[in-house]
């Protein structure tokens, strides 16, 4: 039997509310913990054939340690926290999962595009504080609120969440433009961005992290866009200029932000981006991904990985 663990299934799964049954059929005698303290992780791999985790770091030392490590599976499709050079150099295959929360992003995006244009926490709270007893009944709404239908919505990042973000845009009768890839050759029909930043009311973040799109939006980017425009970015934190993010906000010199990624997750030294007095800002603790379907989607992509490596056969396969 292949001795296989799982080091942070309490990542994924809430409360149980996953089933792992597809999983254990394919691993039996998994060990599944909820939780993974750092300094437990080599002692719960050691003997391990089969590695399984979300976001627990599987380190150089860690892989050349273990002689029977066969199989590192993630339940994500970022692969920043495994050594992936050293998983090649000691033949450990990778395996990540994709496309699994591209309905649950896509929800999340036009959740808190919608509670930024429509105001709702901003009427929310003034109701429950009593300032529609107090208000005139003729008088126009305190907080403006804008239609989506004829707006700009720029992307960067036109993959598989890109294009389903694209295409609800469409269908609130939105007009899309993609940003042209950074750091690569250009391609008919999308924008360099310095061209789409001034043209977009919305800008949404869905590209990778990588020496080339680390803070790509900072200072000079966001003074290229409108002062009412909206950012939001579920890809990764390093995408974004925190400080410059909150100074263009504090200022007045964008509409509002969605953030559901920080540099640092969690946040244990603090973030501009969690100032109390940036009111038109949504911070969300990187939950776009976690609807329950999602994450059972998620559990049973992995299953499937695990049991097309034990065919010999590759199924998303990074290294």
């Amino acid at each position: 039997m292949t001795r296989a663990v799982f080091l942070d299934y309490g990542s994924v799964a809430v409360d149980g509310d996953l089933d792992p049954a597809r999983l254990c059929a394919v691993l039996p005698g998994l060990v599944i913990h909820e939780a993974t303290p750092e300094p437990e992780v080599d002692a719960r791999i050691a003997g391990a054939a089969v590695v399984l985790c979300n976001k627990a770091r599987l380190t150089r030392a860690r892989i050349a340690a273990n002689r029977e490590l066969k199989l590192i599976a993630l339940t994500a499709t970022g692969t920043n926290n495994v050594d992936l050079e050293a998983a090649r150099e000691h033949g450990v295959a990778v395996c990540n999962i994709t496309d699994y929360c591209t309905a649950s992003v896509v929800q999340h995006v036009f959740a808190v595009l919608l509670a930024l244009t429509h105001r709702l926490r901003e009427y929310d709270r003034a109701l429950k504080a009593g300032g529609w007893e107090r208000a005139d009944g003729e008088r126009l709404p305190a907080y403006p609120v804008r239609e989506l239908a004829g707006r700009t919505l720029g992307v960067v990042g036109y993959g598989t969440l890109g294009r389903g973000v694209a295409r609800i845009a469409a269908a609130f009768g939105m007009r899309v433009l993609v940003a042209a890839r950074a750091g690569a050759a250009p391609e008919p029909g999308r924008l360099a961005l310095p061209q789409l930043l001034p043209a977009v009311d919305v800008l949404s973040l869905h590209c990778p992290i990588t020496p080339a799109t680390r803070g790509l939006i900072g200072a000079r980017e966001l003074a290229l866009m409108k002062p009412d425009a909206v950012l939001i970015n579920t890809a990764r934190g390093g995408l974004v200029d925190a400080a410059a993010l909150a100074a263009a906000l504090r200022a007045g010199r964008l509409g509002g932000a969605a953030i559901d990624v920080l540099e640092e997750e969690p946040p244990v030294h603090g973030s501009p981006l969690l100032a109390p007095d940036l009111g038109n800002l949504i911070v969300t603790p990187h939950t776009a991904w976690a609807a329950r379907e999602a994450r059972q989607r998620a559990i049973d992509e992995l299953a499937e990985n695990a049991a097309a490596f034990l065919r010999g056969e590759r199924r998303h396969r990074v290294v």
